[in-house]
């Protein structure tokens, strides 16, 4: 009898075992987008080229849109200019084939800085 009971409380704390990892697990689980848990808090500071955006074109962009490249944002003057196509494609969803950058996305920040940049006037400094 005394071996009955012993399997039968091993039995239980299995069961307690397996139910405490499947709620763990379920709990852990987000499902969550990363557009929805990145900070999108407007930029209230002036944004520039030099010190703002070119930073994110040269990490993010310049891998394919170099100078030489097709459609090249290698400077100011060719950023600016083509900031209404830039802005549309970094804002596309993600699954969207036109979405830039290509294999990533920008951060919410980041486009915020493209966005603020814009209705600042495209400041160079």
């Amino acid at each position: 009898m005394g071996l009955i009971f012993t399997e039968f409380f091993d039995m239980k704390k299995l069961i307690y075992l397996l139910i405490i990892s499947l709620a763990a697990v379920v709990i852990a689980c987000e499902s969550r987008t990363y557009e929805e848990i990145s900070d999108n808090t407007p930029i209230t500071a002036p944004v520039n080229y030099i010190t703002d955006v070119k930073p994110i074109m040269d990490n993010n962009c310049m891998g394919c849109h170099s100078a030489g490249s097709f459609k090249p944002f290698a400077t100011y003057n060719q950023v600016k200019n083509n900031i209404d196509g830039i802005l549309d494609r970094i804002q596309r969803p993600n699954g969207d084939q036109e979405k830039m950058p290509k294999g990533g996305s920008l951060s919410a920040t980041q486009i915020n800085i493209f966005i603020k940049w814009k209705a600042d006037g495209l400041t160079e400094n």
